[in-house]
Formats: structure tokens, C-alpha cells, sequence
């Protein structure tokens, strides 16, 4: 197998990763009994802590692949075939997180429910995309450092500026757009500062394909990810305080006071760190189907968990009930049913896609024959009641 597709391996199974801690951490977190949320246990502490990881590394590593496969193509901006397919994938996130929040029965008496509204993780990601997108088209032509500058700019002005806009409720907006920057109204993740993962996921990208063909690529890049993430994690508060200290900058004592972007950052880092070395150990072929299944995983979770289109999902019928003893081994069986019903799916789409496009065909046709064999019909309906009209009229004036 090539080396240029080995290096990706990390990437697919790091993404695979996170799907499967996201299952478990939404299943865990929507049933357990609040009895035993227990913050004195260590048990409960260590989980909640890796299930805080699990968004960071998602985003980040959805920005990393994104971006490798845009750049990679030789044609630049409009040309690339990526900024177009990208384009139709953020719109697609966009529109199937929307669909996931409605509710047939609401639609049925004419009414849209307010958490159809509330944005998630499906339209962060797909606008992300897109604003990526948006950016590649505005660097790709200008200076060559332009664009990794852009995608580090934006992460630090996020990542920086979140004590500033998260305490702003965007009520000059209306909820539907207010949801992507607020959580006030319910909504679980919001594109500030959630972008800031995508795009540093992104130049991480840009430096990885710079560096490709150097070969101590590997040694250089897990040695700067541990360094770099240890001092994240442990010494960033630390650092800020400092700053805070000589500066007299009350913006750095506000980002110690809740730490959590740049400490997550160094989590990401040490998880990207872990993946690249044991990646020769990651080529399974069950691995990488899963990396590659993130979204038909997500979407089949969201179903059985939350009950989309119907309300009937485990969590309307378990929630905040189940004590670990059933929680431990269920989201076991969980994570096993969603990553199956996605495998399977993956490995019929194309026979699925296939046999949809031909039942739409099929009823074109049916349609087209049956218009060509009603409008002679309706043409002799039509005058015959043009002329009972007209008689109508006649007497009515007569």
C-alpha cells in the first residue's frame, strides 16, 4: 500500500474513535440515572472528562480531512472539483441536522416544534465546511501563507474572544439564526467557538501536506503534538494568569477563569499524537469502514436514541432512569447496532441508491403515460364545462 494513503490511516481511525466515544458518551449521558452522577467518583470523573474530548478531536480531524482533500487537487480554486462537492456536503449536513429534529406528528397538525430549530453538531460541521470552503476561495490565488495564516487567525480569535461573545444572547436575531451562536434557546453546540476546531483541524492539514514527502515526518510531528499538548493542557492557565499579571489584560484573567478551549486544544493534540504513534497498527480494514461511516452512524444514533421524525427513542422511554449495571453493557450493545446498521447500509448503498432511482424512474414514467392518456380526457372535460358556463350565463343576462 502506498505511503501517502498509509498516512491517512491515523486520521480515518482517530474520526472512527470519536464516533464510537460520541455514542457512548450520548447514550451514558441521556440514560443514566442522575443518582449516580457522581462527580466524587473517579470512575464518573474519568468518563466525563473523555467524553468532553470526544467534540474537540471530531472537529478537529473533520477539518484536518477536509481540507487534505481540497488542497490535494492539482486544479485551484472554482476548478477544484472539492470546492463544489464540498459545498453540496455542507448543505446536505445542514439540511439532514434539520430533518433529524422534526417530528411527523407535529408536522401532521401543521406545526413545527421549537427544537427543529436548535442547532447540533451535523450543522456545525456542514457550515464549517463551508466556511473553510469560503476561505480556500479567497487565499488560494493570493500569497501562499495566506491561508494557513487565515485558519490559525480564526482558531486564536475564537479561541481568545469566547469570554467577550458568550454572554452575548443574539436577540436582534431570529431564533432559527440566534441558535448558531447561542446556546440560550437549547441549542448543544454553536459555530463560535466550534469553527476554531475545524480550522486549526485544517492547518494541521496544511502543514501535514507541506511536510508529506520529509522523512522524519512522524517523529517530528508526534514530538511537537506531545510538547505542544502537554503545555496546553497543564501550563495554559498558568500562562494566562501570567499574561494577565504583566499586561493588565482583564481579557486573559476571563479565559483562566474557564480554560476550557486551549486545555481541550492540548487534548486533541495528544490524541492526534497516541493515533500517529501506533498508526502501523491501524490498517483494519473495520477501522477504516467505520472512520468512513461517521455520518450513517450518527444519523442511525440519533434515531434510535432520540427518536427523530417519531419522538420514540430510548431516551423518551429511558431517560435519566437506568443504573450503570444496564448503562455499562447497553452502551456496549448500542455502539454494536448503530456501527452495524452503518456498516450494512455502506455496503448496500450503492444497490439501495440504485433500486430509489429506479422506482423514481419507473413512477415518471408511469406519470408521463398517464398524463398522455388523461389530457385528451381532460381537454373534453374542460369544454364541456366552458360550455355549461356559457349557457349559465345566457340565462342569467337572458
Amino acid at each position: 500500500m502506498k505511503s501517502s494513503t498509509t498516512r491517512l490511516f491515523f486520521i480515518d481511525v482517530m474520526r472512527a474513535w470519536a464516533i464510537l466515544m460520541m455514542l457512548q458518551g450520548h447514550f451514558v449521558d441521556g440514560l443514566l440515572d442522575n443518582a449516580f452522577r457522581d462527580t466524587n467518583s473517579i470512575f464518573y470523573n474519568i468518563w466525563l472528562y473523555f467524553r468532553g474530548i470526544t467534540a474537540p478531536v471530531f472537529f478537529t480531524v473533520s477539518g484536518f480531512i477536509f481540507t487534505y482533500l481540497l488542497i490535494k487537487s492539482p486544479q485551484k480554486g472554482w476548478e477544484n472539483p472539492r470546492v463544489k462537492k464540498g459545498i453540496k456536503r455542507g448543505l446536505q449536513l445542514l439540511f439532514i441536522g434539520y430533518l433529524l429534529r422534526m417530528n411527523l406528528f407535529g408536522l401532521l397538525q401543521g406545526e413545527i416544534y421549537d427544537g427543529f430549530y436548535l442547532v447540533d453538531v451535523l450543522h456545525c460541521i456542514g457550515l464549517s465546511i463551508l466556511a473553510i470552503i469560503g476561505m480556500y476561495l479567497f487565499a488560494v490565488h493570493r500569497k501562499p501563507w495566506l491561508l494557513s495564516a487565515i485558519f490559525i487567525g480564526t482558531t486564536l480569535v475564537l479561541f481568545l474572544f469566547e469570554p467577550f461573545y458568550k454572554s452575548w444572547d443574539f436577540t436582534f436575531l431570529p431564533n432559527a439564526i440566534a441558535n448558531y451562536f447561542t446556546k440560550v434557546n437549547g441549542s448543544v453546540f454553536t459555530i463560535i467557538p466550534w469553527l476554531g476546531y475545524a480550522t486549526i483541524g485544517s492547518f494541521f492539514s496544511l502543514l501535514f501536506t507541506k511536510f508529506k514527502s520529509h522523512k522524519n515526518l512522524y517523529p517530528v510531528a508526534i514530538s511537537l503534538a506531545l510538547v505542544l499538548g502537554t503545555t496546553l493542557l497543564f501550563f495554559s492557565s498558568d500562562g494566562f494568569i501570567w499574561l494577565y499579571k504583566n499586561t493588565g489584560i482583564s481579557l486573559f484573567r476571563s479565559i483562566e477563569e474557564n480554560n476550557y478551549l486551549f486545555i481541550r486544544l492540548g487534548d486533541v493534540l495528544l490524541v492526534f499524537a497516541l493515533f500517529m504513534l501506533i498508526r502501523k497498527y491501524l490498517e483494519q480494514k473495520t477501522l477504516l469502514a467505520i472512520g468512513s461511516s461517521t455520518l450513517a452512524i450518527y444519523i442511525i444514533h440519533f434515531i434510535l436514541l432520540y427518536g427523530s421524525f417519531t419522538g420514540l427513542g430510548l431516551y423518551r422511554f429511558f431517560s435519566h432512569s437506568l443504573a450503570p449495571i444496564l448503562i455499562v453493557p447497553g452502551a456496549l450493545v448500542f455502539m454494536f447496532v448503530c456501527t452495524y446498521l452503518a456498516l450494512r447500509y455502506n455496503t448496500h448503498k450503492a444497490t439501495i441508491k440504485t433500486q430509489v432511482n429506479t422506482r423514481i424512474e419507473i413512477i415518471k414514467n408511469n406519470t408521463l403515460i398517464l398524463t398522455k392518456r388523461l389530457d385528451p380526457m381532460l381537454r373534453e372535460v374542460l369544454v364541456k364545462i366552458r360550455v355549461i358556463f356559457q349557457r349559465i350565463l345566457v340565462r342569467v343576462r337572458g
